[in-house]
């Protein structure tokens, strides 16, 4: 009976642990945090923000976005990444949709105030666009909602793409339309007269850049994701590119 005993209490444990966990906001792989939206105004052009994304439809993600906070944000490394959010019907039931899910695409930052608001570290936050907010919560709510998340793999159509800006030696890239964990750890290029990669540096959200004149050659990308993945993609831009063009590769992370 000794072992028997010992056992039972091992187990016990285990499940007041695993329902500790659940208290502290694990829910089978969802996580706490609060979602608000932001404004009226769904011009795509405004949902890019400090990630950099011009327009939110011509990088690939709609209007299903979120300025998040500090703590998911990570320094512009987020961009790009997909969260499955729903509301938390139990913790609100008067203005959460039951059972409503929705993925939405990091293009945003929402900054702390550092006065004890919703995007103050360590807290996580979603600060959704106004049609994404509505899709797990009901209309006439205009405040904040519980939320549960988790972060999934990110469906994109097409291939990556990659938008040249910048001026003669100075080139900014900015990729856009990642699929898989969505978030770019590192960035390569190479120029047709070179013969290694060279790498990028992020300079603000999804824009990387090089100071090296790439002018008149074809170009080659090399992506690594945070998860580890990592692709190759060659010639995806002709030796007549200019500043200003976006070019979509015919591959793309899984």
């Amino acid at each position: 009976m000794g072992p028997f005993v010992t056992l039972s209490v091992l187990v016990c444990q285990f499940l007041f642990f695993v329902c500790l966990l659940g208290l502290k906001g694990i829910h089978g792989g969802w996580l706490n945090a609060h979602a608000t939206f932001y404004g009226a105004n769904q011009s795509p052009a405004t949902l890019g923000g400090a990630c950099g994304y011009d327009n939110t439809f011509h990088a690939g993600f709609g209007v299903n976005t979120a300025a998040v906070s500090g703590a998911l944000f990570r320094g512009g490394e987020a961009c790009g990444a997909c969260y499955q959010l729903m509301c938390n019907y139990r913790a609100d039931p008067k203005w959460c949709l039951r059972r409503a899910v929705i993925t939405v695409t990091a293009t945003n930052f929402c900054p702390p105030n550092n006065n004890g608001g919703w995007c103050d570290p360590p807290r996580q936050h979603f600060d959704m666009s106004m049609p994404a907010f509505f899709r797990i919560a009901r209309q006439g709510n205009e405040g904040i909602v519980p939320v549960l998340y988790r972060r999934v793999s990110c469906t994109r159509r097409g291939g990556v793409r990659f938008t040249l800006r910048g001026q003669s030696n100075f080139n900014l890239v900015m990729i856009s339309n990642v699929g898989g964990s969505g978030d770019i750890k590192a960035a390569w290029v190479r120029g047709s007269r070179a013969r290694s990669w060279v790498p990028l540096h992020r300079n603000w959200g999804a824009n990387w850049q090089s100071s090296f004149d790439l002018r008149n050659q074809k170009l080659s990308f090399k992506l690594t994701l945070v998860d580890g993945k990592t692709l190759e993609f060659f010639n995806v831009v002709p030796s007549t590119w200019m500043f200003g063009q976006t070019f979509s590769s015919r591959s793309q992370f899984s």
